[in-house]
């Protein structure tokens, strides 16, 4: 695999401040909080939701998360949602709890529970209430989505761009895609500020493995084709995100491409995840 390249002179210091104050997305599985345990609670961390595990999985995970005193965002996937009423609930439920952000996706659903097909209905159904959510994040995809066109996406981005506050990009590998893409739904007028999705360190057999299994397979597939990839599967390679975050170190010194946070997709791989931000920013890790 070819060496991304060195962050640009001067960088280094942006780089450690992006990865210091990542957030970590969790999917809320069984013994969740004991790995949450790892994290300063000062840590935001992100809860995922899937057709499989439904809402109320990652609803109650993130009420928990709020009650340890976390920062906490919920992922809300329109196609799930039955209807205003439950839409409602869920909103007052977490703001019951002092959640303020939430980060709002189309979902994968083959057919929705209810009247929301995308995520920009739900958005404009969410504007009629009184929620509470001070931050709302929506989805973009740097390197395409397998079943619709980017002119579509683009248009569904700037549909959704009244109703948020940030975009959160989909697993990101390719660091010319990335910035290409960047570069191009910034002249389209896409004004939002990016939080750069990012898979955590973990083999890159286990994390094609967790990959396929939520939904981001494609993503990985192209990973795979990419400078000799399926030969470090064979030979146990592991992914190492500073080969991505290293390679944006000039980038986040241009503020037009708007690059303001990371977004961890640690696959519940936590403590792996925690001792490389600790070794990237210098910190002490765990022990």
């Amino acid at each position: 695999m070819t060496t991304a390249p060195s962050p640009a002179p001067g960088a280094g210091d942006a780089v450690r401040a992006l990865v210091r104050s990542a957030d970590y997305e969790l999917i809320p599985l069984k013994g969740l909080d004991d790995k949450l345990a790892v994290l300063p609670t000062s840590t935001t961390v992100t809860v995922t939701s899937s057709v499989k595990l439904g809402l109320e999985r990652t609803l109650d995970q993130s009420l928990r998360a709020a009650a340890a005193g976390r920062p906490v965002v919920p992922h809300l996937p329109a196609r799930q949602v039955r209807d205003r009423a439950e839409l409602a609930s869920f909103a007052g439920r977490a703001a019951a709890a002092g959640i303020t952000r939430l980060y709002v996706i189309g979902g994968d659903a083959p057919s929705p529970a209810g009247p929301y097909h995308s995520a920009a209905q739900l958005l404009e159904e969410l504007c009629g209430m009184d929620h509470g959510f001070e931050e709302i994040g929506v989805a973009c995809y740097p390197e395409g989505h397998p079943s619709i066109a980017d002119d579509v996406l683009l248009a569904a981005l700037l549909e959704k761009q009244p109703h948020a506050t940030y975009m959160c990009s989909q697993l990101c590998f390719d660091v010319e895609a990335l910035l290409g893409w960047l570069r191009w739904v910034r002249a389209e007028g896409v004004t939002l500020p990016l939080h750069l999705g990012v898979a955590g360190p973990l083999s890159l057999v286990r994390l094609a493995e967790l990959s396929v299994r939520i939904g981001v397979g494609s993503s990985v597939k192209y990973l795979t084709k990419q400078h000799g990839l399926v030969g470090s599967l064979l030979r146990g390679r592991s992914y190492a995100p500073e080969e991505l975050v290293g390679a944006i170190g000039e980038a986040l010194g241009s503020p037009e491409l708007g690059i303001a946070r990371l977004h961890l997709c640690t696959f519940n791989q936590v403590e792996a995840t925690y001792d490389w931000q600790q070794r990237i920013c210098g910190g002490p890790g765990r022990g």
